[in-house]
């Protein structure tokens, strides 16, 4: 968890009918907050902001799949904050079938993110400073958000406790997803914490030496 005296608050909120995480980052002294995935119920998220008195600042998508977005447009309405999305997945919410609307048995409304997410850049929300990290394979454009500071990562279905992101939807590769992994997460400190789109959280030591798919 990040540190206390940074006066980050760190709320995990899993959402839908596949339970993503929904992440919520707040800094208590200037009361904004980061969302991360808001894969569904965006009122019931905008709910919980609202009782630990913050003010959402950025909503960054890791991808584009229905389960990671669905909640997303209702929360900027409700409680403002602009979207973020790396262009390569544009493309998922602009077509209901490769953002798999239909697996979820839901549709969205079609809509444009407000800034980009891309290798390098760095998210400034004041004592909230993020890394983007370019991930890809289980979607093309798919991005990790690192927390430093925090010794944290965000990495949406790239990895799991134990296993990794599905690569056989529309523009998926495996190849990518493992070499995305090796080059990009394995490469952190050892006690970085890992933080998946589904299922508990882990770190980087624990996958590197017991994920089965990096054995």
């Amino acid at each position: 968890m990040p540190s206390q005296d940074l006066r980050i608050v760190l709320e995990h909120i899993p959402v839908g009918m596949f339970r993503t995480n929904c992440y919520v980052l707040g800094e208590t002294r200037s009361h904004r907050a980061v969302v991360i995935d808001p894969g569904a119920e965006g009122e019931r998220i905008a709910g919980r902001i609202g009782a630990l008195g913050l003010q959402p600042v950025a909503i960054l998508i890791t991808h584009a799949h229905i389960d990671h977005v669905m909640g997303a447009w209702s929360l900027k309405e409700e409680l403002g904050g602009e979207i973020f999305l790396h262009p390569k997945d544009q493309p998922l919410l602009d077509d209901h079938m490769i953002g798999l609307d239909d697996l979820a048995c839901a549709h969205v409304p079609r809509f444009a993110a407000d800034r980009t997410l891309e290798e390098g850049d760095v998210l400034d929300f004041g004592p909230i400073r993020l890394s983007v990290i370019e991930t890809p394979g289980h979607t093309p454009g798919h991005v990790s958000v690192y927390f430093p500071e925090a010794k944290s990562i965000f990495v949406g279905d790239t990895i799991f406790a134990g296993s990794i992101g599905r690569t056989d939807f529309p523009g998926g590769s495996h190849d990518r997803l493992i070499r995305s992994v090796k080059e990009k997460i394995f490469t952190l400190p050892g006690d970085t914490l890992v933080y998946p789109g589904h299922g508990p959280g882990t770190t980087v030591e624990r996958e590197m030496r017991t994920n089965p798919f990096f054995r």
